[in-house]
């Protein structure tokens, strides 16, 4: 099998369950310092009229947010990331219905696979599936550096 037919095989994989998707997209964007991640896989976790919303503070310290498309988030991530980034599911809340799915995904991210925890969160993702495949929606995501504290509901 050549290479780009095992990749298609691979994100075909990522998008079979709800599960399969989480991993795939937490997979994708870890990595270490200079480590090219695979985009095309990344690309392929979305749907075409996806959001990527990250809860953020503007200049005056207020909180506010910022939609990006995966293209634009791409971007902002390889332009952002120098050093290493790795990140994990902690805890998930999954509620489904027809072709929808939520899930309250808790992470944690490291700048070494090994490293201390720089950062948690979480991450609320919707999914939508089409009866074959599951696609990201949304991914809207509030840190702790935004000055709250995780729940322990939300890490066990």
């Amino acid at each position: 099998m050549d290479s780009c037919a095992h990749k298609q095989n691979d994100y075909a994989a990522d998008v079979k369950s709800a599960d399969a998707i989480v991993a795939a997209l937490y997979g994708v964007i870890s990595g270490n310092p200079g480590e090219t991640r695979d985009w095309a896989r990344f690309r392929n976790l979305f749907a075409s009229e996806a959001r990527l919303i990250p809860t953020r503070k503007n200049e005056a310290g207020d909180l506010t947010l910022k939609a990006l498309t995966p293209e634009e988030y791409i971007q902002l991530f390889s332009s952002r990331i120098s050093t290493g980034f790795f990140e994990k599911e902690l805890h998930r809340v999954t509620e489904s219905y027809g072709t929808v799915t939520h899930l309250f995904s808790t992470y944690e991210t490291k700048e070494k696979k090994d490293g201390p925890v720089t950062n948690r969160g979480v991450n609320s993702i919707q999914l939508f599936f089409d009866g074959k495949r599951y696609f990201i929606v949304t991914i809207f995501w509030c840190a702790e550096s935004m000055g709250f504290v995780l729940p322990e509901k939300y890490v066990r």
